[in-house]
C-alpha cells in the first residue's frame, strides 16, 4: 500500500511528494484539484501551499478536509471522475 511521507509545495500546483517505498515523485496537482471542495485550492495558491500530510490516511489534505488519494498521487490509479469519464466516453462511442 503507497502511502505519502512528506510533502513539499513547489511552483504553480506542483508538489513535491516522499512515499514510503522510498521513491519522491513531483506532481502537478491542477489536473485533480476538481469539484466544489478543491474551488478554495484552485482559487488560492497560498491555501494550495498550506498542503500537509494527513498521518492517519497517509495522503496529503488541506484543513478544509480536501485530500487525494495516495495510489492516484502515486500514478497506480485514475481519481474516480477520471475514470467515470473515461467509462462515459467509452460507451458513447460503441453507440
Amino acid at each position: 500500500m503507497i502511502l505519502i511521507k512528506a510533502v513539499k509545495p513547489l511552483d504553480g500546483y506542483k508538489v513535491l511528494l516522499h512515499f514510503n517505498n522510498g521513491e519522491q515523485k513531483v506532481v502537478d496537482l491542477l489536473p485533480l484539484l476538481r469539484g466544489p471542495i478543491f474551488e478554495p485550492i484552485r482559487q488560492s495558491p497560498a491555501y494550495f501551499r498550506t498542503v500537509q500530510v494527513d498521518e492517519e490516511s497517509g495522503t496529503i489534505c488541506w484543513d478544509n478536509s480536501a485530500d487525494i488519494d495516495p495510489e492516484v498521487l502515486y500514478g497506480s490509479y485514475l481519481p474516480a471522475w477520471q475514470d467515470v469519464e473515461n467509462m462515459i466516453s467509452g460507451n458513447s462511442e460503441k453507440t
